[in-house]
């Protein structure tokens, strides 16, 4: 179980979508002190305001910060833990997705997917393990996805990243637990965002609140879970997956929002 009254927190991607609902369910929930990290300060700071009105004694830090960049991310940690104290509890959440038939990708795209998505999780990850580690205690939340276990036509990248994610928490999770530090896997389902709003609908699946995945991200904290699935779509899907693969696959054929497109 991992308790978040009185500690410190720090969320990525929190200037929108899963990302800010997060932090302000965490600001719900008595945490002391949140950072916030985004590339966009103005977004941040209507983050931090929309915080204070939640609960005016959470200390709330700006962090505009680009994730791709390692240098400016180092400097980043190290002056946050000098002046702020051990952070308890880190949550990766951001992320960016492209839609695109495979055989009509950018190289361009793949690579911010891949740069934002794992590589930009994996440098703040480890200049934060670090630090948890000399201090013993921490809990770090990868975000992944439901693509994370069933891969989606269209989003190849994307799901591939999600993929990623999932292996890299998993092995940190071994590693990481003789210094007392949970890591934990989130894998919403669609979930309506401003980001998803630029995709074409799967077929049949719906789309469910931010709020929703940072209630199930408190609930399954609390609960002390390892991998926390959101969404009955979510469970139905692996579900599927594991007893009947075929059957899935033609659902996924059926969902896939390009079939038309990609007949012409």
């Amino acid at each position: 179980m991992t308790k978040i009254q009185g500690k410190t927190a720090l969320v990525t991607g929190a200037s929108r979508g899963i990302g800010r609902a997060i932090a302000l369910e965490l600001a719900h929930h008595q945490i002391k002190r949140l950072l916030i990290v985004a590339r966009d300060p103005h977004r941040l700071a209507m983050v931090a305001q929309e915080i204070n009105n939640i609960d005016p004694q959470v200390e709330v830090i700006i962090l505009p910060l680009d994730l791709t960049q390692p240098i400016a991310v180092n400097i980043a940690i190290a002056k946050a833990w000098r002046d702020h104290g051990p952070i308890e509890l880190l949550i990766n959440c951001a992320g960016v997705a492209h839609q695109t038939p495979f055989l009509k990708s950018q190289l361009s795209q793949v690579r911010e997917e891949m740069s934002l998505n794992f590589m930009g999780m994996y440098t703040i990850t480890r200049l934060m393990a670090r630090r948890m580690a000399t201090h013993k205690k921490g809990t770090i939340v990868n975000v992944s996805s439901l693509m994370g276990k069933v891969a989606a036509p269209t989003m190849s990248t994307y799901s591939a990243t999600k993929f990623a994610i999932l292996g890299f928490t998993q092995a940190l999770r071994g590693e990481l637990a003789p210094y007392n530090i949970k890591v934990v896997a989130l894998l919403p389902t669609l979930t309506d965002t401003d980001m998803t709003k630029s995709l074409k609908n799967f077929r049949g699946v719906m789309p469910m609140s931010a709020e929703k995945v940072a209630q199930a991200l408190i609930s399954g904290l609390n609960k002390g879970k390892s991998e926390i699935l959101v969404g009955w779509q979510s469970h139905l899907a692996v579900w599927c997956q594991r007893l009947a693969p075929w059957l899935l696959d033609k659902i996924l054929l059926i969902a896939n929002p390009l079939t038309e497109t990609s007949k012409t």
